[in-house]
């Protein structure tokens, strides 16, 4: 299975890959500025959209960043070491975007199932007509129901690996009656309807990644 997928996936991937061996090779440190897009295309021998798209993915993983005027640069790991080590791993294991969907989903459905008994109904009938009237986005919705159940590093881990779902991927959320149906099932209390709800939420996007 491919990280990336698309057809231009190849490409994308030795493009990142390859950048990442240059940061290596040229023992770049947090703070080094990298070569510029032009330098890293003729390097690689590869088009600049290619080393732009990389780029851009490494400034996602919170690997570099660029700084107006300067160039760009190795970031600063020791803010969040959490960010490093998903960061360093994406780079290195091909299967990793994989691996991170499959934990940001079991985040979602242990957030989803810790809400079915610790039932919070005025909560979630607000967050039902907020996303009835459009005020929220599915994704949106989603973290809104993991900062409901109560577990605050659960939020913060799954934000940082929907950043991370981003950089290598694009997935599209099912249709809002999907979410609407979840979310009647949770003030309900009804958990087989919940669970096979999200069972269809999390089969919609594995269906992209395969």
């Amino acid at each position: 299975m491919d990280s990336v997928p698309g057809p231009k996936s190849r490409v994308y991937e030795e493009t990142l890959q390859q950048i990442r061996q240059i940061i290596t090779h040229d023992r770049l440190t947090p703070g080094d500025k990298i070569p510029s897009e032009r330098e890293l295309a003729d390097r690689l021998n590869v088009g600049r959209s290619s080393v732009r798209e990389a780029l851009r993915a490494l400034e996602l993983l919170g690997i570099i960043e660029t700084r107006r005027g300067e160039g760009t640069f190795i970031k600063d790991f020791r803010e969040n070491h959490l960010v490093r080590v998903l960061g360093l791993y994406v780079l290195e294991d091909a299967k990793a975007v994989e691996d991170i969907f499959e934990m940001s989903a079991l985040i979602e459905k242990q957030a989803i199932e810790k809400l079915l008994d610790n039932h919070d109904k005025k909560a979630l009938i607000q967050l039902d007509r907020e996303f009835r009237k459009g005020d929220l986005s599915c994704e949106q919705l989603m973290g809104k129901l993991i900062k409901l159940s109560g577990n605050r590093l659960l939020y913060r881990t799954w934000l940082v690996l929907g950043d991370y779902l981003k950089a290598g991927i694009t997935l599209e959320e099912p249709s809002a009656p999907v979410f609407e149906e979840l979310l009647s099932g949770l003030i309900l209390k009804n958990k087989k309807l919940v669970l096979l709800v999200y069972k269809q939420i999390s089969q919609y996007k594995i269906v992209q990644l395969s």
